[in-house]
């Protein structure tokens, strides 16, 4: 069975240190068709169980899109509202005319992994940051992955709602998917079931049960780029919603859906939909066997949440592969082989 395969090529990739845990779901939109966890919640902690922790990283990317999106549904926002719309702090700056669009589909021209959190450590400081931030060209020119563009989209859901992130996503994703434990900055007592990310140079520790991403710690935990927390399951039932919304309205109005979802930058090279990854023929971290209309996202500490409409299957795969370092590559091999597998479980 394709199952005891994904577990044999979890457990090599543990062997060969790529991650210490691992948590992975297979299923339709009626439930789960074969999932598992291994390995420990650090190299040299306890076992890894099916509700223990994972920073999800840039998966926090769509999650917080949905409930944009669920904004638009209500009229706080369009796809072509501007920053400078919502956001009276980035008039007069370069990011004054970026739309939602621009933002959702990194066409926005702002450079990408730019270690903000070095020269403005505070929030204020990230803000005036943002404010300077030079484009590196005009928008809708090309897709440029950016975090930085993604930190502008939650500021102005939060202007748009007038109320945090946090809440946005609790109200219009964990809720009506049923994803209990999802959130931003664990409690104290969910720290001790969290999943342990980098020994991180910055913060002179392991990290564990805080947020990876240095500029999310900068704003607090809770940004559009990085932040949430969530087990398995949580990313399962989310699958299992993004499935359904197909067909009947589970998180948003499936014409909102089939929008959100829809590839728009295939011309730019690289397929994009709103927040999400779109399916690459050559290089897709959803492997060699999921169809075109395939979408989903992927997350620095090692995380992934996938989705084949056609197929009618979403793929979870948890992993802490930062851990204790960033250096490792190991994850993009392994994570193309477990879709491959997952396809045929």
């Amino acid at each position: 069975m394709s199952a005891a395969r994904i577990e044999a090529l979890l457990a090599r990739a543990r062997e060969e240190r790529v991650f210490s845990a691992a948590a992975w779901s297979v299923g339709t939109a009626d439930g789960e068709l074969a999932g598992g966890v291994l390995g420990t919640r650090s190299w040299d902690g306890p076992a890894l169980a099916r509700g223990d922790l994972f920073d999800l990283a840039s998966v926090t990317k769509p999650i917080a899109g949905l409930a944009v999106m669920a904004l638009l549904e209500e009229g706080a926002l369009t796809l072509g509202t501007a920053v400078g719309d919502l956001l009276p702090f980035f008039r007069g700056s370069t990011k004054e005319a970026l739309t939602a669009r621009d933002l959702m589909l990194h066409t926005s021209g702002l450079p990408g992994q730019v270690p903000m959190y070095r020269d403005h450590p505070t929030r204020d400081a990230m803000l005036d940051g943002l404010w300077v931030l030079p484009p590196r060209r005009a928008p809708g020119e090309a897709v440029e992955y950016s975090s930085q563009g993604l930190m502008l989209l939650g500021l102005m859901a939060e202007a748009a709602a007038a109320t945090t992130l946090d809440v946005l996503v609790e109200r219009y994703v964990a809720a009506p998917a049923g994803a209990a434990s999802l959130r931003f900055t664990p409690e104290a007592g969910d720290r001790e079931r969290c999943v342990a990310t980098e020994d991180c140079p910055w913060r002179g520790r392991v990290v564990t049960g805080e947020v990876h991403d240095e500029n999310a710690v900068v704003l607090g935990g809770v940004a559009a780029h990085a932040g949430l927390f969530g087990g398995v399951d949580d990313l399962a039932r989310l699958g299992r919603a993004l499935l359904a919304n197909r067909a009947e309205r589970v998180l948003l109005h499936p014409a909102t859906f089939a929008a959100m979802t829809r590839p728009r930058t295939a011309h730019l090279g690289e397929v994009r939909a709103l927040t999400w990854q779109g399916y690459d023929d050559i290089g897709s971290p959803a492997g060699d066997l999921v169809g075109p209309a395939t979408f989903g996202h992927t997350g620095f500490t090692g995380t992934s949440l996938f989705a084949d409409p056609e197929l009618g299957r979403y793929f979870v795969l948890l992993t802490n592969r930062v851990h204790p370092s960033r250096a490792g590559t190991g994850i993009a091999v392994v994570r193309r082989a477990f879709h491959n597998l997952a396809v045929l479980s």
